[in-house]
């Protein structure tokens, strides 16, 4: 069998970044980001992306690989992760997978099903069917997908416009797929570790973090990445959401931080639920006993 992927997950705020720092005094590690923001070029501040200082001192992978109006999906993370890993690993240091993006921790444990490409027209009828009569989506898919429309909320259009795109381009139901995906293919072996601090620390750590944020100029940032590409989705991301509101006039400057660290310890909550169910990972509370676990052969 081969060996475990080490992984590191846990809630934003988490002091993630200081452990691996850390651990690299105790073995050749190379960083593999696991969130789906550090990907954009110049989303630094608000992403909390490792500084220069920090990449030199531990190689990290995974960050800065496009422009933040590229189109960039799971398949894309997952296809480039699997790419890291074997470059590392073929250097004989130790990949270790670390960040706080949920969907990026079950692609690496299961892999994408190979599913039909993306149909902009007819995802454009299925929109339009919608429009016109709303419901009509997810009442189509639980005719021709039971199992999948069970599981996918009646307003989620994009989830349900694509099990419904999947079913008519290939002639079977989205779980069909999945489900024959899920058998061919074993687990990847993962040493899954959960750091997940007491809730006093974590909301203090997350005041801090704002705090040096705003300091470092998450403000200007936001504002000239919106400047140079526009309104892109990337910039819907924590933190700079909020900035963007505020070059907006739509609060008072003071309120600035109050509702970064809220919108943060929301985020939070919703991170520790996925992390919570995650199968076979070790959940541990400091940052000692996290270290002790992945520094284990």
């Amino acid at each position: 069998m081969n060996e475990a992927l080490r992984v590191l997950v846990g809630p934003t705020g988490a002091g993630k970044t200081a452990l691996l720092l850390a651990l690299a005094d105790d073995l050749p590690i190379e960083v593999l980001s696991l969130d789906s923001v550090q990907v954009y070029r110049g989303l630094d501040i608000g992403s909390a992306k490792p500084t220069r200082a920090e990449r030199a001192r531990l190689p990290h992978h995974l960050v800065d690989l496009v422009e933040p109006d590229a189109r960039f999906t799971a398949a894309d993370w997952l296809a480039a992760c699997e790419r890291a890993i074997a470059e590392v690993r073929s250097r004989d240091r130790v990949p270790i997978v670390a960040g706080g993006t949920g969907l990026y921790l079950r692609l690496l444990t299961t892999g994408l099903a190979p599913l039909p490409p993306a149909d902009d027209a007819l995802r454009a009828r299925l929109l339009a069917e919608e429009e016109a009569a709303p419901g009509a989506l997810h009442a189509r898919l639980t005719a021709i997908d039971p199992a999948s429309a069970a599981r996918i909320a009646p307003r989620d259009r994009v989830r349900l416009v694509r099990a419904l795109e999947v079913a008519e381009r290939s002639g079977r139901p989205l779980s069909q797929h999945l489900a024959a995906h899920a058998a061919a293919r074993a687990d990847r072996p993962l040493r899954v570790v959960y750091l997940d601090p007491p809730d006093d620390a974590l909301c203090a750590a997350l005041e801090r973090r704002t705090e040096a944020m705003m300091r470092a100029g998450l403000v200007d940032e936001a504002r000239g990445l919106r400047a140079r590409f526009g309104p892109v989705r990337a910039l819907d991301a924590l933190g700079y959401k909020e900035a963007l509101e505020l070059v907006d006039g739509r609060f008072h400057p003071s309120e600035l931080g109050a509702r970064i660290v809220a919108a943060s310890r929301q985020f939070a909550r919703r991170q520790r639920t996925w992390f919570g169910k995650a199968p076979g990972a070790l959940r541990v509370v400091d940052a000692a006993a996290a270290r002790a676990a992945l520094s284990r052969s």
